[in-house]
C-alpha cells in the first residue's frame, strides 16, 4: 500500500536472486472507501501505479492480487495488512506443493542477491523446522531522529530476544513480517495466517511455536526499512512514531528480573503435572483467565507429563509473556536505561562492555550519540546470536 517508490528497489533485489524458481505473489491493498476520500486519493493513485509497474514484469511469474482498484478494494472489518499476508498466502497455497516455501516479505525490505538460497539451504539442513524467524537489521538513514528511534526500538527488540533466549523460553522469536519463511506445509497444518490488524506476524509465529519449532538461525540477514508509519496500530512504524514525541511505554526495557520469574514458572510445570503449587505468575495468570482452577483442566485433558508441560507452555504463550512483563513493569522504578545496564553488568564481561567506548554513565536513549546507539545495537545483536546457539 502506497509502496510505488520502494517497488523499483525490491524488484531489483528479487530479480537479482541466484536462486530462480520462484514465484511472486503481490497484494497491492487499500480499503475500497478511499476512492471517495480526498486525503487518501493519493494512495490509490500511487497503488495504480504499482500495479502498472508490476503488469510490466516478464521475466519471472508473478500473481498481482488487486485488492485496490476501485471496486476491488477492503470492505467491511476486513482490511489492513493482516489480511493483505492472508490473501497473499492463502493464494500461494492454492497453487505451491506442500514442500515449497512461503517467503513473506514487505514492499520496502531489501536483501541481498543471495537470500533465497540461503533459505533453501537452511530448510535442506533443517528439515524439522516449522518455520524461520529471519535474522533482521535496520540500516541507518540521513535523519536523526529516525535514527534516534529505530535504534531505540530495536535495543528493545533485541533486549527483549536476549532475554528470552536466555530463559530457553520457547517464544523467543522476534516478528517481523518481512522476515517469516515457512513451508506451505506448516501453513497448512495450522489452518492458515488469522488476519489481526496489527501483530499479525507475532500471532502467526506464536501459532506456528506451538506445532514446532521456530529456528532463528539463517546465513543472510533482512533489512527492513526504518520508516515513521502509522498503517498498523503497534510495531516499528507506531513505536518509532510515539518514541519520537517521548513516549515509549509501549516499549520499555523491562527488568531483567521479570524474565527470571517467567524462567521459573516454567521449570515448575513438570511438578504442576502431580502436584498444585504456585509460581511466580500465579496470580497474574488467574486474573487473566478469570480463574484459580489453571492446571486442573490440562490435568484431566493430558495423562503423561510431556504432553502435560506443553500443554502449560502452550497456556502460557508469547501473548500471556508479554502482558505479564507489562503488568510487572508497573511496580518497576528504574529508567530504561537503568534496567538495560544493569542488566549488562550482571551478565556480560566489564571489561568487554568498557570496550565499547560507550560512556554508561552517561547512557541514555535521548541524548548519546548515534555512534554510542549504533553500537549498543550491534553490541546486542552478537549476544542475540550466541544465546540462539544450540537452539
Amino acid at each position: 500500500m502506497n509502496e510505488v517508490e520502494n517497488m523499483p528497489a525490491i524488484i531489483s533485489d528479487i530479480r537479482g536472486q541466484t536462486f530462480k524458481n520462484f514465484e511472486l505473489f503481490v497484494c497491492v491493498n487499500q480499503p475500497d472507501d478511499f476512492w471517495n476520500d480526498q486525503d487518501k486519493k493519493n494512495i490509490c493513485e500511487n497503488n495504480e501505479q504499482t500495479i502498472n509497474l508490476l503488469k510490466r514484469i516478464t521475466d519471472f511469474p508473478i500473481t498481482i492480487i488487486d485488492k485496490s482498484s476501485h471496486g476491488n478494494g477492503w470492505t467491511g472489518k476486513k482490511f489492513g495488512v493482516g489480511w493483505a499476508r492472508k490473501v497473499c498466502m492463502d493464494s500461494i497455497n492454492e497453487k505451491a506443493d506442500e514442500n515449497d516455501l512461503i517467503i513473506s516479505l514487505d514492499a520496502d525490505t531489501r536483501f541481498s542477491e543471495n537470500y533465497f538460497s540461503s533459505l533453501i539451504d537452511n530448510f535442506n539442513s533443517n528439515p524439522g523446522i516449522t518455520a524461520l524467524s529471519v535474522p533482521y537489521y535496520h540500516r541507518l538513514v540521513e535523519d536523526e531522529i529516525a535514527n534516534r528511534a529505530i535504534l531505540h526500538y530495536e535495543i528493545y527488540m533485541r533486549y527483549y530476544s536476549i532475554n528470552l533466549w536466555r530463559i530457553k523460553n520457547p517464544y523467543s522469536f522476534s516478528a517481523l513480517g518481512s522476515a517469516i519463511v515457512l513451508p506451505v506445509k506448516s501453513y497448512r497444518h495450522i489452518g492458515g495466517i488469522t488476519p489481526h490488524k496489527s501483530g499479525e506476524d507475532f500471532y502467526f509465529l506464536q501459532k506456528l511455536c506451538k506445532t514446532g519449532k521456530i529456528l532463528c538461525r539463517n546465513s543472510e540477514k533482512v533489512f527492513p526499512a526504518a520508516r515513521f508509519s502509522d498503517r498498523v496500530f503497534f510495531g516499528t512504524g507506531p513505536a518509532m512514531i510515539k518514541g519520537s514525541k517521548g513516549d515509549w511505554s509501549s516499549y520499555p526495557i523491562y527488568d531483567y528480573t521479570f524474565f527470571d520469574e517467567i524462567n521459573s514458572t516454567f521449570d515448575l510445570f513438570p511438578k504442576l503435572f502431580t502436584e498444585e503449587i504456585t509460581t511466580p505468575m500465579t496470580s497474574f495468570l488467574q486474573a487473566q483467565f478469570n480463574t484459580t482452577e489453571l492446571w486442573e483442566p490440562l490435568r484431566k485433558n493430558f495423562k503423561t507429563q510431556d504432553q502435560f508441560v506443553k500443554a502449560c507452555q502452550n497456556k502460557v504463550d508469547g501473548l500471556r509473556i508479554l502482558q505479564f512483563l507489562k503488568t510487572k513493569q508497573m511496580e518497576n522504578t528504574l529508567s530504561d536505561e537503568e534496567n538495560l545496564i544493569s542488566f549488562l553488568f550482571n551478565y556480560y564481561d566489564k571489561t568487554e562492555l568498557e570496550n565499547l567506548g560507550i560512556n554508561f554513565n552517561e547512557f541514555s536513549f535521548s541524548n548519546s550519540s548515534i555512534g554510542d546507539l549504533d553500537r549498543m545495537r550491534d553490541y546486542l545483536i552478537n549476544k542475540e546470536t550466541n544465546e540462539m546457539v544450540g537452539y
